[in-house]
């Protein structure tokens, strides 16, 4: 060892850290760069803590601190920082502002190389989700349904209390306006205590009544601006977290104590092909059905078009999603909640009743109950989602129910059973089903299982990433998308074939030409 051997010596040229470098060296950081006004103490490149944070997240390093230690200790570390030594503050900032709105962009541009080296298809993308718990405290949580209800109670004691100084002081409050107390505000709480406060001044009333109202005068006020605010950072969602106000409580997959217990989380959603991700999102809904438009939306805002084919199980089989596919011509292999069922022709699994299992006369434009009653159309209504979809339903009503044999199995409402029917869900899962049990819907069918849903096994149980270390969906996008990038680099590693072609399609982008699969889509 007189003459130490050099880190290109210790490094074989076939290891994941070449790959990793080369990578990053090549792909164009502008918008990371951009992001550097200049001026003041020199700093450390950006283009180096990438490929330290990169590399990092391919082999399970995750903590700031940990990242640091192998910068000094690591030498695959060693080489990639050219044996600078960033300390943890550093990467954490770097990691959690600067590449806010970049990482997707980076992520992009690896797949587009991956693309056009023939190792992953963007026209055929295989989409699940899963609930990553967030790093947020499990028990200060926040209900939707706690606030509603605390405030209905604030408004019925109210109620009590104004009635209650009506009868005891009416004449004090016979120019005083009636108070309605459906909506209630803290102003409006307010003036309306200090009414019955000043009504009751002088009055010989129960002491728990004025202990009352001066308990109502001190908090109520402040509570209902609490709600406010609580109820404005909770949005559509039906809780969050205190120390995380962006994680949602879900149910999550590890319930180790197996009682259901919800935890703070976000949804990740991604798109794969080839165990390849090719597009990911973060979501605060638990809800698989409300996230693809977002989830393809952002696809297009990557790549600049759609896929021409799409495989996901029953929880996007949705009137909304098939609707927005069929609008973006996007082949939809997309199951329903019960198409297994109808598969093992187990279509009376909900009951001979179930409005899906009765018979329909288009001509008349009526059902028939099971007794062979009609059932005539009584006019229609429309539903709006979240997302502002307009659902047609048709609503039907028995003839006469009295005195029928199958009542109490059929329905148990008071007078004719009424049902409700959407005619465009049933004819888009008509088409749905038409699709899933051709030959290319049963190979897609049966792929989806091995290509999608192993990269979250992957995810969670190799790489150990269970939690997130980061908080506010910002951030955790940030992280989600380093773990993205370090899954994709590690597949490409056991790809020998692209490392071949690497260089001249880095050089097609360098030099600006055209990319093959956007012409080919426009």
């Amino acid at each position: 060892m007189a003459f130490p051997p050099t880190f290109d010596e210790l490094i074989t040229p076939e290891h994941p850290v070449r790959v990793v470098s080369h990578v990053i060296d090549q792909i164009n950081l502008d918008p990371l760069l951009q992001r550097y006004k200049g001026g003041g103490c020199s700093s450390y490149h950006p283009r180096m803590l990438l490929k330290v944070l990169v590399y990092g997240y391919l082999n399970n390093v995750y903590s700031s601190r940990k990242l640091e230690s192998a910068t000094r200790e690591n030498i695959y570390f060693m080489w990639l920082s050219g044996m600078e030594k960033p300390d943890h503050n550093t990467i954490n900032r770097f990691r959690s502002d600067r590449l806010k709105g970049v990482i997707k962009k980076v992520f992009t541009q690896v797949v587009m190389l991956m693309a056009e080296s023939g190792h992953v298809d963007l026209q055929n993308v295989y989409t699940d989700g899963t609930k990553i718990e967030a790093s947020a405290n499990r028990y200060t949580f926040v209900w939707g349904k706690a606030i509603k209800t605390n405030k209905e109670r604030i408004a019925k004691q109210l109620d009590e209390l104004w009635q209650y100084t009506q009868e005891v002081a009416a004449e004090e409050l016979k120019d005083t306006s009636p108070t309605q107390f459906t909506r209630i505000s803290p102003e409006e709480v307010r003036k309306t205590v200090e009414i019955i406060d000043q009504a009751l001044q002088d009055k010989s009333v129960d002491p728990k009544v004025k202990q009352k109202v001066k308990y109502a005068k001190k908090n109520w006020p402040d509570k209902l601006k609490e709600y406010q605010q609580k109820e404005q950072t909770l949005g559509e969602r039906n809780s969050y977290s205190k120390t995380d106000p962006d994680a949602t409580f879900m149910r999550m997959k590890e319930d180790h104590m197996r009682n259901g217990q919800l935890k703070p989380g976000y949804n990740a959603q991604i798109s794969t092909n080839e165990q390849i991700i090719v597009n990911y999102t973060l979501h605060q809904n638990p809800t698989d059905t409300k996230t693809l438009k977002t989830h393809l939306e952002s696809f297009r805002e990557a790549y600049g078009f759609m896929p021409m084919e799409l495989t996901a199980d029953a929880g996007y089989g949705s009137e909304e999603n098939y609707e927005f596919m069929e609008q973006n011509e996007i082949e939809a292999y997309v199951k329903y909640n019960y198409f297994d069922q109808e598969l093992h022709k187990q279509q009376k699994a909900k009951g001979i009743f179930h409005p899906d299992n009765l018979y329909y006369n288009k001509e008349r434009d009526c059902y028939y109950c099971p007794i062979g009653q009609a059932m005539i159309c009584i006019g229609t209504k429309i539903e709006t989602s979240e997302a502002g979809y307009k659902r047609i339903l048709s609503r039907y009503q028995a003839a006469n129910c009295e005195g029928c044999p199958l009542r109490g199995k059929c329905h148990k409402a008071k007078g004719n059973r009424i049902i409700e029917v959407s005619h465009r869900l049933n004819e888009l899962r008509k088409k749905a089903r038409e699709r899933l049990c051709s030959e290319r819907g049963i190979a897609h069918r049966k792929k989806r299982p091995i290509d999608v849903e192993p990269v979250f096994g992957m995810l969670k149980q190799n790489r150990g990433f269970r939690r997130f270390l980061l908080r506010g969906i910002d951030k955790v996008a940030i992280e989600f998308g380093l773990l993205a990038l370090a899954h994709n680099l590690k597949k490409m590693t056991q790809k020998h074939p692209f490392l071949a072609v690497f260089d001249s399609l880095l050089m097609n982008i360098k030099h600006k030409i055209p990319n093959p699969i956007l012409c080919a889509a426009n």
